[in-house]
Formats: structure tokens, sequence, C-alpha cells
């Protein structure tokens, strides 16, 4: 057990890589009060067979975190999940919940979760991962309700996704969304890559909203922990707090 607990709660974090940025910029959306407590598995292919291998290693993490008593937490790193299918995560997560008596969420369902309250149905994805990869990543999202007009991979090794500029990944992205004029909503998907500062852009020049695993995790812990602080500047999620 934890000898200080953090005064609006505190959310343990499971990172699948050592890649820097995403935590971060989680750190510093989520709101004075809430502690986070970051552990990290070492991913560095970004194979489905490494994600696959990933699972008990996550387990193992799960155990350490929930032995601290932390309030809430959030295995990162949505393909290694995502490869169980939607309802097999759904499954996954639910077992572990009951083993460990944390309550837990993915980051495919807070992505899943963000764009449902931004009343997402037909989206365009944007993402730094493979073919393969993206592929299950359409599966899962068609799993979970959405019409998937397309995922949009950007031609870039899985180890240098964060070297993209945001303008990179804005354009990347506007160019994929121009194709579907039907699309009413984009997901960023992967938090790998600098994209944060994409989504008030994309936002205000395509006139849909955007999700995008960093604010959807801080808006999903916000809503478990029950607070409530919008946050301007990384789109209507964490602005509007729906």
């Amino acid at each position: 057990m934890m000898a200080f607990k953090s005064w609006r709660g505190d959310v343990g974090v499971i990172k699948p890589t050592h890649r820097p940025g995403s935590l971060e910029e989680f750190i510093r959306l989520v709101p004075e009060g809430i502690g986070v407590i970051p552990l990290f598995l070492g991913i560095t292919r970004g194979t489905v067979d490494e994600f696959t291998e990933a699972i008990d290693a996550y387990e193992e993490k799960i155990a350490e975190l929930a032995a601290l008593e932390v309030d809430l937490i959030h295995p990162e790193g949505a393909p290694p999940f995502i490869i169980q299918g939607y309802e097999g995560e759904r499954k996954l997560i639910d077992g572990w919940e009951r083993k460990y008596g944390t309550p837990m969420m993915t980051s495919g369902q807070v992505q899943v979760d963000a764009l449902r309250a931004l009343d997402v149905t037909r989206v365009v994805v944007s993402s730094y991962t493979n073919e393969g990869t993206n592929k299950m990543v359409s599966k899962y999202l068609t799993e979970a309700g959405f019409d998937v007009l397309e995922n949009a991979g950007i031609d870039v090794p899985f180890e240098q996704a964060g070297n993209l500029s945001h303008h990179e990944v804005y354009r990347h992205t506007k160019a994929a969304a121009q194709r579907h004029p039907e699309a009413d909503g984009i997901l960023l998907f992967g938090s790998g890559w600098r994209s944060l500062d994409a989504i008030e852009l994309l936002e205000q020049d395509l006139e849909i909203p955007v999700a995008h695993p960093v604010p959807a995790r801080v808006w999903t812990v916000q809503k478990r922990l029950r607070v409530v602080e919008p946050v301007s500047g990384y789109g209507r999620l964490l602005e509007e707090m729906p």
C-alpha cells in the first residue's frame, strides 16, 4: 500500500514503450490533485507478435499497481488489447478488474468512449501504425459500432513516429478526411507521435470533432474519478467535457 495518496485520486499508467512524449502530455493535462504512477514494458518493434506476447507482462504490472491501491489502472497501448477484438478485450479487462479489485480502462476503450461522447459514427482514422495493425484497429472499431471510412497510415518506421511534426500529422490527416466528406469525426490513433497540437487545427479547418488518445484518457480519468475540470486548447472533448 502507498504511504501517500493524492487528494483527488491516483491513476496507475502502464506505458508499452519507453518513447517520450505522451506521458508528459498526459501529466500536463491531468487536473491538479490527481497523481500519476507510471510503469513501463519496453515494447520496441511494434509487431503483432510482440503485442500478443505483452499481455502477461501487462498483468504483472497491473498486479504491482493494484498492490499500491491506486484508484484506477490504465494499461496504455491499444494494439495489444485490440488484437483480442472488441468483446475479447472487454472480457479480459472485466476479468482483471474482478481479480485485482481495481477499475481499469484500455486505450482502445477510452478512444471508443471519446468518439461516442463526440457523437461520431462515421470516422476517418489517421495513424502511424503498419497495415496489419491498422486492419485490426478498423475491425475493432467496426465491432464497436463505427463506420470506418478509411484508416490512413502514414509511411514511417514505428520507432521514428515521434519525430513527425504536428504539421506533418495535420497534412496527412486532413488529406485523408477530405477524401471522405461524409465523415463526422476523426480519430488520431496512437500517442507515439506528436499530434496533440494538430487537434484544434483539424477541428477548426474541417469542422468535425477529433478524438486523440491523450485527451481521451484525461477525459476518462476525470469521469472515473468524478472530477470536472475542462481544458482548453486540445479539442472539444476536454473543452466541453461531454
